[in-house]
């Protein structure tokens, strides 16, 4: 019942990042992030969604979403045009990737990698 209300109270915070019209179309959002070494799922895992603009500015206001022990996740009418989208998991390597909705049902998986090593002009470099 709480996830549910939670769910309505996004929604309706992204119909206002939009705007109210009678014609607009919107989609369901299903994530899967998965663990790009060993494709294992990633719970627990964040997934923001801001909408973006027509000059490619991202949009103040969004909603924030966890993974589940499969690493699944959906967002549920999310008006059509351009999403930001961003993963952040512990220990793994942030995401980020911009996505034109234009369909009903829209799937998207994520495969997130190990952290990269970091150079320094400060030290020795990093061991690979």
């Amino acid at each position: 019942m709480r996830r549910a209300a939670l769910a309505l109270v996004l929604l309706f915070s992204l119909q206002s990042i939009a705007g109210f019209a009678g014609d607009k179309k919107f989609c369901d959002l299903s994530f899967v992030v998965l663990k790009d070494s060993t494709g294992k799922p990633v719970k627990y895992a964040s997934v923001i969604l801001h909408g973006v603009d027509s000059r490619g500015r991202q949009l103040h206001e969004g909603m924030q979403l966890k993974t589940d022990g499969e690493g699944r996740t959906r967002a549920s009418g999310v008006p059509y045009g351009k999403v930001r989208v961003q993963v952040i998991a512990t220990g793994l390597q942030t995401y980020g990737e911009d996505f034109d909705l234009n369909e009903p049902e829209r799937e998207i998986t994520i495969k997130l990698k190990q952290p990269q090593g970091q150079y320094s002009i400060y030290g020795n470099p990093p061991r690979q």
